[in-house]
């Protein structure tokens, strides 16, 4: 399935329910911070939006009350802004990696991480 491309709203909206499961819009807009809270309608016709995406979905109704769950995984959502980010550099990762290392965002861990993702992989792509 094509994950769809989400807006930042779109994707805050995608934060909370990858976080706290089913919600209704409500409960969504109570887990915008008090100084940056969108408005009620904004939501609604945001995660209508996202209904029509594909992005997620109604799972029931209770009364007039709507609760909707993630269809797209957190993890799919990140690659894919991930590989749009990257397309503007001509898929060349280096330059992100320069800037993350010389801003100070990539930690000693993360780079450990990385590194152990990177070994792990190579294994398995090397011939047996």
């Amino acid at each position: 399935m094509a994950i769809p491309k989400l807006s930042k709203l779109e994707l805050q909206i995608m934060d909370v329910l990858w976080d706290r499961g089913a919600c209704c819009i409500r409960d969504i807009l109570e887990a915008f911070p008090g100084a940056k809270k969108p408005a009620y309608t904004t939501i609604q016709t945001t995660v209508y939006r996202l209904e029509a995406k594909k992005a997620l979905r109604q799972t029931r109704k209770v009364g007039n009350v709507h609760v909707f769950e993630p269809i797209i995984a957190r993890n799919a959502a990140q690659r894919r802004l991930v590989d749009e980010f990257l397309s503007l550099f001509g898929g060349r990762t280096q330059p992100l990696m320069t800037h993350l290392i010389e801003s100070g965002r990539l930690s000693l861990e993360d780079f450990k991480e990385a590194q152990k993702t990177f070994q792990r992989l190579s294994r398995k792509d090397r011939p047996r």
